[in-house]
Order: C-alpha cells, then sequence, then structure tokens
C-alpha cells in the first residue's frame, strides 16, 4: 500500500510531465494561431512546470523523519513552497496582465479557427488533472498539492477565458480581434484571485490557525471508544506538512494510580494512530475525575 508521501509524489510527476507537454501545444498552437491568449496560456503552463519542480522538491524535504534539530520534522517546509506556488502564479498573471494590455494598444488579427478545437481539449485535459490532484491532495492532507491541483484548475479557466475570447473574435468578425486579449486580461485577474485561495490556508498552516475542527470532532469519537476514558477536554491540533501533531487533555478516574492512567494514554495514542495514521505524535495530559473519584471513595 502506498503511503501519502508516495501519492504525492506520484502526483506531481504527473502535474510536471503534463504541464511541460501542454505549454509546448498551447505555445505551438498560439504562435501559428496568431491567439496571444494561447500563447498568455502557454506562459502560465510554462511557470506551472516550474512551480510543480518546486513542489516535488518541497514535499521530499516536507516528508523526511524528525531529527535531533527539527523535533518536530521539517513539515513546515510545505506551506513555505506552497507560498512560492503563489509566488509564480501572481507573476504569470502580471505577465499576462502586461502583454495584454500592450495588444490592446496595438492592430491585432483574428485567432485561427483550429485554435478552438485545441483549446477545447486543453480545458477537458486540465479539469481533468485538477479532479485527479485534487483528490490525492484530500487523501494526503498535503497543502502545496493542493496549490498545484488549484493551478491545474486555474489554467482550466484560463483555456476556457481563450476559448471564449478566441469565438467572439472569430464569429463576432471586424472590430472584435481584441476580444482575445480581453479574455487573457480577464484570465489574470482570475488568476490573482486563486492565487489569494491558495495562499489562505497556508498562512493560516504557518499560523497555527484553527482550521481542523472536524478532524478535532473525529478525534474525540474515538478517544471516548477506548477503555479507561471518561472524556477528552483541550484538544489542539497543529499541521505540518502531510502529517498531524495531537495536544489532548484526558479525563480519567481520579481515583486510579498514575500507572494505571499513563497505561490508558499509551491506548489512547496507540489508537489514534492507528485510526487515524496521518497523526504523526499526540502528546496526552492526563487529568482526574473528581466526581468519578469521589463515587469510588
Amino acid at each position: 500500500m502506498k503511503t501519502n508521501k508516495q501519492k504525492a509524489i506520484n502526483t506531481i510527476y504527473i502535474s510536471i510531465i503534463g504541464n511541460a507537454l501542454l505549454a509546448i501545444a498551447k505555445g505551438i498552437t498560439g504562435i501559428f494561431g496568431n491567439s496571444y491568449a494561447l500563447i498568455a496560456d502557454a506562459i502560465e503552463s510554462t511557470t506551472d512546470v516550474f512551480s510543480s519542480i518546486l513542489v516535488l522538491f518541497g514535499l521530499k524535504y516536507a516528508t523526511k523523519p524528525a531529527d535531533d534539530n527539527h523535533p518536530y520534522g521539517h513539515g513546515r517546509a510545505e506551506p513555505l513552497i506552497t507560498f512560492a506556488v503563489v509566488g509564480f502564479l501572481v507573476f504569470s498573471a502580471t505577465i499576462i496582465a502586461y502583454e495584454s494590455i500592450q495588444n490592446l494598444q496595438t492592430p491585432q488579427l483574428a485567432p485561427k479557427k483550429f485554435t478552438l478545437v485545441v483549446l477545447a481539449i486543453i480545458v477537458i485535459i486540465k479539469e481533468l488533472f485538477y479532479r485527479v490532484v485534487s483528490k490525492k491532495s484530500n487523501e494526503t492532507k498535503s497543502s502545496s498539492l493542493k496549490a498545484d491541483a488549484w493551478h491545474h484548475r486555474s489554467d482550466a479557466i484560463t483555456s476556457l477565458m481563450a476559448f471564449i475570447g478566441i469565438s467572439i473574435a472569430i464569429f463576432m468578425g471586424e472590430g472584435y480581434e481584441k476580444a482575445d486579449d480581453w479574455a487573457a486580461l480577464f484570465a489574470s485577474g482570475f488568476i490573482i484571485y486563486n492565487a489569494y485561495l491558495i495562499f489562505r490556508p497556508a498562512l493560516g498552516e504557518i499560523m497555527d490557525e484553527h482550521l481542523y475542527g472536524d478532524f478535532v470532532a473525529e478525534i474525540r469519537t474515538i478517544s471516548n471508544t477506548v477503555e479507561g476514558v471518561i472524556d477528552t477536554e483541550k484538544c489542539l491540533v497543529r499541521k505540518t506538512g502531510i502529517s498531524f501533531h495531537v495536544d489532548l487533555h484526558l479525563i480519567v478516574n481520579g481515583a486510579i494510580s498514575v500507572s494505571e492512567g499513563h497505561e490508558i494514554a499509551h491506548r489512547l495514542k496507540d489508537e489514534l494512530q492507528t485510526k487515524l495514521p496521518e497523526i504523526s505524535d499526540v502528546l496526552i495530559h492526563v487529568e482526574p475525575d473528581t466526581v468519578k473519584a469521589e463515587i469510588d471513595y
């Protein structure tokens, strides 16, 4: 059975190869088909290749085991890589917007009709890439993989905008030649918006923001099934890369010995890591249930 690390890395290899092939196809079609929207799309796909390579190196580093200098592991490198991916998105959007504005100020020829066929195929392929990578990011809990998935989605929408712009330029005829450039300009704005959507959760991860309510609820549910556990109080979760660190307050019968409380805590930790393998460590603080202790006494 593949580990989350293996799943994430294999998915990134698919992204790199796919983005490289599509960037070449878009660039050639854009040049020969007289479409700046397609050339802009090729520019974005080229930056996607570099950002996917960055994600690959980031994932490999972030999944390294803990050592003396990094007792909590290297997972925090992943949101930092996500920030770099966001930078690539903003950079590509800026280039597209600048070139679109420049082209709007000069005479343009209408794009060739065959570019529509190529774009339709690209939109379908990129949306499929998005769905595959997004599914893997959910399985592995990888924020940088999620960013890479949104790269595919933004690329699909950029291509869709280009399709609309080229269609207007071709079928509306004279006077609408620049619809292609307007489409590229609109797409750049959408890319910036997606960059923010990717940036925000990565920032929350760095800041240890409370983003895992459902995960906490699942931890509490599992905890209550362990023999000797009366209840749980505080449950704090921090995400480091594709794994989680949990701080949990455990309530046990106050009349039992320290050794018995220690044994319950170990059983609980083992059960949580078995049922939720994405948890790399659990720090459990044992507290007595004073009401239960008084009754037993």
